[in-house]
């Protein structure tokens, strides 16, 4: 059984191992080395201050993934549009965990009424486009070359899901 319920600072180095796993692998976290436990406390503490949510996903007391609802720009036109970030731990893939957190991250969404939700994610990462696109997210476009890792350049797939029908900010 998985729970998902919100991330404590005592989830963090569990968080960590999760995200630093797959800066090990090319089609995901383009980062070119793997964060410390005091970059992602920073992280988790800058989300906490700005009640952007990070959501975790427990099973039999471990936390084998997590996901994150953060903004898309800082900018006050992008108020109601939101950037999500999921990861489960390399174990646990294709048992569900990852839709749980993504399902669980549209209802947080609803919650806070923003309007639309992007998904950033590697053009070469079949398994997390296929997961997005299961759950409703469709596809807006493809940017050449916008990444890069492992001293090559890698094509970034923008996915988004509207939440809701408004047909105005304000409705």
């Amino acid at each position: 059984m998985v729970t998902i319920r919100a991330a404590r600072r005592g989830d963090v180095p569990a968080i960590l191992v999760i995200y630093n796993a797959t800066v090990k692998e090319p089609a995901a976290a383009y980062e070119d080395s793997p964060n410390t436990l005091p970059q992602r406390e920073e992280w988790f503490d800058y989300y906490q201050q700005r009640n952007f949510p990070i959501l975790v996903a427990e099973r039999a007391g471990l936390v084998v993934g997590w996901a994150s609802l953060g903004p898309h720009q800082e900018r006050s036109g992008f108020r109601f549009t939101g950037s999500v970030a999921l990861y489960v731990d390399t174990m646990y893939r294709r048992q569900g965990i990852g839709g749980l957190l993504l399902e669980a991250l549209l209802e947080t969404a609803r919650e806070r009424r923003l309007h639309c939700l992007l998904a950033v994610i590697d053009s070469k990462n079949e398994p997390s486009l296929q997961l997005h696109q299961r759950l409703g997210f469709r596809t807006a476009g493809t940017f050449r070359e916008a990444g890069c890792k492992f001293g090559q350049w890698r094509d970034v797939v923008y996915l988004q899901y509207l939440l809701d029908d408004r047909s105005s900010p304000g409705d």
